[in-house]
């Protein structure tokens, strides 16, 4: 699962590098399992460092214009530095710990429209450093996250798209420095609604949960009905029923803006 090779080094000859993920399936919170097969080449070498990370491709913003900038968001270095001789075999066995904010990229068991995720892994060889291809993986909802998303199925919105913005949520927990968006068509009982976004900032202890209506006036607009954020500790996932609560916001503000 998720074979990915690289020359390592200057020159033909070099060492080459596999990565090997038991399985892409995770949580955010998770924990990915796999190893980082090296394979000596025709001349002694000095790895200098070994380490794998999480990576993915975020919208920036600037002036009138944007662009996908790749950022890796995590690393972890294996181990220190080893003397890989010739024609040798060195294996470095791996668990990644998957931070908790970790956008996620498959529901129901298909892949978000937008979103890109994967493993690299940097080999650090004679000073200079090799970055092998994106072993891609795919990072499943958190209970709360699940249940909430069920809700939407449920009242009929229909997925749009999701994307990672560089920026902040105010008054949440989070630490990286991009957050996700899930896009959702508006069903058709809400007549006059366009869409809903709803975006999950977690930890250890919680789901920040961001929700916004028909996008008029951007996430970050302060005292509009439009917006809602609350917070949902992992042991309340399935204690309140989450159709009725999304159902309940959408028919009061959009029966006073006239929506519906």
């Amino acid at each position: 699962m998720g074979f990915k090779r690289l020359l390592a080094g200057l020159g033909v000859g070099g060492a080459s590098v596999e990565t090997v993920l038991l399985d892409p399936n995770t949580v955010p919170g998770g924990v990915l399992h796999g190893e980082v097969r090296i394979q000596g080449g025709k001349v002694d070498q000095q790895i200098e460092g070994l380490g794998v990370g999480l990576q993915t491709r975020v919208e920036v913003e600037g002036g009138d214009t944007e662009h996908l900038q790749t950022v890796t968001f995590h690393k972890q270095q294996l181990g220190g530095a080893f003397q890989l001789a010739a024609g040798a075999a060195h294996v470095v066995p791996f668990a990644l710990q998957v931070p908790f904010e970790t956008p996620v990229t498959a529901v129901g068991g298909h892949q978000l429209r937008g979103m890109t995720m994967g493993v690299t892994t940097e080999l650090a060889i004679d000073r200079a450093v090799d970055a092998g291809d994106l072993d891609p993986i795919n990072v499943h909802p958190l209970p709360v996250q699940q249940a909430i998303l069920e809700g939407f199925d449920r009242l009929g919105f229909r997925f749009k798209g999701a994307d990672l913005e560089r920026g902040h949520i105010r008054n949440t927990r989070q630490r990286l420095p991009f957050y996700q968006e899930i896009e959702y068509y508006a069903a058709p009982q809400y007549p006059g609604l366009n869409q809903v976004e709803v975006s999950f900032v977690a930890d250890e202890h919680a789901v920040d949960v961001v929700l916004e209506m028909d996008k008029r006036g951007g996430l970050f607009t302060e005292g509009s009905d439009t917006f809602r954020s609350f917070t949902v500790p992992h042991s309340a996932a399935r204690e309140t029923d989450w159709a009725a609560y999304l159902h309940e916001w959408i028919h009061s503000v959009g029966g006073r803006r006239g929506w519906l």
